[in-house]
């Protein structure tokens, strides 16, 4: 069975981080990296006040229903000391992005050891970070809408992940 990990950077929303978790444990993760200013779930060395943690914490139970107590996850702030870690494990870094020479979705065939980036709700992933990706992935679009939530995003491309041939 393909390995997949999920990388939510910067993700502003914590009903999106819960939806992610929850999305994420569903669909066989391996581990869920939350890295720069994504909300996080508490943690027991936790340096963060205690009561933003608490409503953290509970805005994201709110969509995870349980799952942040299931699939591992793991804050990083450093995203790039992440990146870096998940190469020399032998990890192929896709971002998930709308940028000129993204493979859609479709014709993608995943490695078996995967990476999923995600990135900002609005502005996506930066370029200083895709730079850092072996690989990015579109989702094609057929209505007049731009762009997927990242859940749902996220959603596809990992239902995709987990029955492409390996």
């Amino acid at each position: 069975m393909r390995t997949i990990v999920v990388i939510a950077h910067d993700i502003r929303s914590t009903h999106n981080v819960g939806s992610l978790l929850r999305t994420c444990e569903g669909l066989g993760v391996s581990a869920m990296y939350l890295t720069g200013y994504t909300p996080y779930p508490s943690t027991t060395d936790d340096d963060r006040l205690p009561h933003i943690a608490q409503k953290l914490e509970g805005q994201i139970a709110k969509t995870a229903l349980g799952a942040e107590k299931l699939i591992k996850w793991q804050y990083h702030e450093n995203i790039k000391t992440l990146l870096t870690s998940l190469k020399h494990e032998g990890y192929e870094i896709a971002a998930l992005e709308q940028i000129i020479g993204a493979i859609k979705l479709p014709a993608y065939s995943p490695s078996s050891k995967l990476a999923l980036l995600l990135g900002r709700e609005v502005e996506g992933i930066d370029s200083s970070l895709l730079e850092l990706c072996d690989t990015a992935i579109e989702i094609p679009m057929f209505g007049k809408k731009e762009s997927f939530n990242v859940v749902q995003a996220a959603a596809m491309a990992l239902y995709h992940f987990r029955f492409a041939p390996e």
